[in-house]
């Protein structure tokens, strides 16, 4: 009798499997193709939009972590890319580099204060088009700190996302910062100033 629950146990599961692999589509919803972005108002798609960054540290290793979850919207035209806006907010308390008394000490004053200044921000001014990629410059905020930053941005791609519904679209981007412009320069210069951004960003209709 076990034997033949065990068995079932196996079909049952390759049936399934069979299922899922029937559901899937032939091809990812997203293409390389910017004549499917839609116009409007999209929201970030938390689950798919992060922020990595990288220092050095004491001129031996180049050490990442990254923040996630965070929410905003993106307004666009494709017709008038050039008067896109965008405006995401990332909380510190999701950072994570994989050292988890890193993590606790970059919580802390002489870092994000995070206690006090519990989420960092970016809101577009203007963006620059050309072609697939633009120069979106807006203000970034950190610590209570605004200053100007421009992002890089690359055009991922665009669709409809057949699992949730909705019009998507995607970009990369990257930017390079310096910590204590924004009142963060414990350690300069045996932890390196300049901080690299590289953004993944995904956004739902």
């Amino acid at each position: 009798m076990r034997k033949m629950s065990i068995a079932m146990c196996f079909v049952a599961a390759a049936s399934l499997g069979a299922a899922v692999t029937a559901q899937m589509p032939a091809s990812p919803p997203g293409k390389h193709d910017p004549a499917l972005v839609t116009g409007g108002t999209y929201a970030v798609d938390p689950g798919h939009t992060q922020v990595f960054f990288r220092y050095n540290h004491m001129g031996f290793s180049n050490n990442m972590g990254l923040i996630a979850e965070p929410s905003g919207t993106l307004t666009l035209d494709p017709k008038a890319p050039e008067k896109a806006s965008v405006s995401i907010s990332f909380p510190v308390a999701n950072l994570r580099t994989g050292i988890p008394k890193l993590d606790e000490h970059l919580m802390k004053p002489e870092f994000f204060d995070a206690a006090k200044f519990p989420t960092a921000t970016f809101q577009s001014t203007s963006v620059k088009v050309n072609g697939e990629s633009a120069d979106i410059i807006g203000k970034l905020t950190i610590k209570g700190v605004m200053k100007d930053v421009t992002l890089h941005a690359r055009f991922v791609g665009a669709g409809m996302n057949s699992f949730m519904k909705k019009d998507t679209v995607g970009f990369d981007a990257e930017a390079t910062i310096k910590r204590s412009d924004f009142n963060m320069g414990y350690g300069v210069p045996m932890v390196g100033d300049e901080v690299a951004l590289q953004i993944a960003a995904a956004f739902e209709k």
